[in-house]
């Protein structure tokens, strides 16, 4: 992701996220952390017909990685884009030589859970009311040695 590809992330953050959703400078400010040798951050976009489809970051710091966003278009739900997103991420955290990779999910949103699990992500407690407005828990999971869930995967257009 570059700072011109905001705008476009921007229109899909606000139709999937429409009460949450980050704002411009939160995108800025990540994405200034994600450049030079001392990067923290990798965020990616996926486009199709010149509109980003799909988007996701992750930062590091030490060791440990946290995926910070991870969404794709309804349109393409279930075509595997967001399983090619995280293996993104995923080798992202093995570039940085993150130990582990955490990540909030909303309790109630079981595919994406079932996209986590898949990937060796295990569930290890929970938020209560992290994800406002509504209230709603979320669900913090973990993965061990990433490099391992990414070995072998390949990226298709």
């Amino acid at each position: 992701m570059r700072w011109w590809d905001i705008d476009r992330v921007l229109e899909l953050e606000k139709a999937l996220f429409p009460e949450d959703a980050w704002s411009r400078g939160m995108f800025w400010s990540e994405l200034a952390h994600s450049r030079g040798p001392e990067a923290t951050r990798r965020y990616v976009v996926a486009e199709a017909s010149d509109r980003v489809v799909g988007y996701a970051g992750l930062a590091s710091a030490g060791d440990l990685a946290d995926v910070q966003t991870i969404a794709v278009a309804r349109d393409h739900w279930g075509t595997g884009l967001g399983g090619r997103l995280l293996t993104e991420l995923l080798r992202a955290a093995s570039d940085f030589e993150c130990a582990e990779v955490m990540l909030e999910c909303r309790v109630d949103n079981v595919r994406a859970q079932k996209l986590y699990e898949r990937f060796g992500f295990e569930a290890i407690g929970f938020r209560r009311g992290y994800y406002q407005p509504g209230n709603v828990d979320a669900l913090v999971m973990r993965l061990t040695a990433p490099e391992n869930s990414v070995q072998g995967t390949e990226i298709n257009g």
